[in-house]
This record gives C-alpha cells, structure tokens and sequence, in this order.
C-alpha cells in the first residue's frame, strides 16, 4: 500500500466492494525459500470476512497447506502513467496512477467434499455478470469427468482480517490539475483500463 495517506481514506466497504467485483487476484503465501505466489480467482463473502478458492493440487501453494497459513491477495485494478506534462503546471514530476486493495488473513485447505459447491457458487458468480444466457453448472458435465476433474483442484477458504486498498488518483493535485490530468489518461493513457481510471480520477475518493 502507498504510504501517504491522501491515497488510503476508500472506506472499508469500497474497498471490499473492489475485491469482490473485481474476483481475481495474485495470492502470496511465505515458502521456505521465498515468496510463493499463484494468480487465482476468489468469491468474497458479502460481509467481507472470509474468501474462497481453488488451487490446482500440484500447486507450490497448496502443498504448504499442511496447516494453515498467512497470506495476502492483491487485487488490481485500472493503472496509468502519468506524463507530468498533463498537468499543465510547472515543476511536477512522472508518477503513476492506479487502484490496488490487498486481503490478509489466513489461509487453509477444506474437506476435498467441499469442492463441488464452491466451485458451483464460483461459476454461478461469474456466469450472472455474462450476457443472458442458461448458466453453466458442474450438472452439465459427464459425472466420470467432473469427477476426474475435481481430483486435481483442492478447495481453500482465507478467513479475511485486513483490507487496505489504495485509491492513487492524484488526490494531492488541485482539481483543475487533476482534471487536465484525468483527460489526458482517457486520450493518451498508457498502462489497463485507462478509460475507467479516467472517471475515476474525475471523482476519487475524498480525504
């Protein structure tokens, strides 16, 4: 997390709120001889108290299970280089614009017979933000299959005690700056989603 402040006061709910659109991120567990990381998707519970997920067996992560564990999971969003020429006022430097929230908690393995409904509530999730249409289900599959399948995942639930995002929108600049600033990332932007860190810059969260 960037450590001024001016970048940190999204309040808890937004930033829960972020994480769990977003359902996607980069999970990091300490491994004996470093960091260990796996990029994962995840359903946040609507209190924003636990997570779940699946790793593949054969993952780094998943063999550390043996107990539970620390662990992390950074969700990032839209992201943008920031000319200081966009500003349209002297003396600035470069920097770069974007949205991260990180999830602490600990994680664990569930029971293998957990793994069918989680992956049923992960599905459902994401298939309700696609066009309409019938919604894929494990039902759909040949059981022999889905079964084989499943042998190879294993279910893990992180029980959330911390949200920290950062909402880095140029906060520190005057709003007619950080408008200018905000118009040349919809028209010139270089990094994701730029056209979606555009409107935010135009309203970012306030101190």
């Amino acid at each position: 997390m960037h450590p001024n402040p001016i970048y940190r006061t999204a309040e808890h709910a937004q930033n829960a709120g972020f994480a769990r659109d977003r359902g996607f991120g980069t999970l990091a567990i300490n491994g004996e001889n470093g960091p260990l990381l796996a990029h994962i998707p995840f359903l946040l519970n609507d209190e924003a108290t636990s997570l779940d997920l699946h790793l593949v067996r054969s993952n780094s992560i998943a063999r550390a299970l043996t107990t539970p564990q620390p662990a992390v999971i950074a969700v990032s969003g839209p992201d943008s280089y920031i000319s200081p020429d966009w500003y349209g006022v002297t003396d600035q430097v470069p920097t770069w614009n974007y949205i991260a929230v990180h999830l602490r908690g600990k994680l664990e393995l569930l029971p293998q017979d957990t793994m069918r409904d989680m992956l049923d509530r992960q599905s459902g999730h994401f298939e309700a933000l696609l066009d309409p249409k019938p919604r894929w289900k494990t039902a759909k599959m040949t059981p022999e299959v889905l079964d084989r399948m499943m042998r190879q995942i294993v279910p893990c639930r992180m029980t959330v005690t911390a949200i920290d995002g950062t909402w880095k929108m140029n906060q520190n600049k005057p709003d007619d700056v950080r408008l200018r600033a905000a118009d040349h990332v919809a028209a010139y932007g270089q990094g994701s989603e730029v056209a979606l860190l555009a409107g935010l810059m135009r309203t970012p969260p306030k101190a």
